[in-house]
């Protein structure tokens, strides 16, 4: 069963390649959907795959890259994604 996940990372997570690192980490865990930085300096994510993928994903989410120094890792588990996502990409900012 695939589900859609909202991630925010908080902490030192923008400037330090954080977005580019998920995106190979999201595709080594076969993780649709995409990230981008905030203005607020959070990290955004919407994840999409199986429960399994995405506590793998919120695992390394939680760590980040080296650099990445996050305190806080929000996960709302009821975000609805209006359709199926292809692959996981880069998204500008916000």
């Amino acid at each position: 069963m695939t589900t859609t996940w909202q991630i925010i990372v908080h902490g030192v997570v923008q400037g330090v390649g954080y977005r580019a690192s998920c995106v190979v980490a999201a595709h080594r865990l076969g993780v649709n959907g995409w990230v981008r930085n905030r203005r607020d300096g959070t990290v955004e994510a919407i994840a999409q795959g199986s429960a399994d993928q995405l506590l793998a994903f919120c695992e390394w989410m939680r760590q980040g890259p080296p650099g990445a120094q996050v305190t806080s890792c929000e996960v709302d588990k009821a975000w609805i994604a209006e359709t199926p996502l292809k692959g996981f990409e880069q998204r500008a900012s916000v």
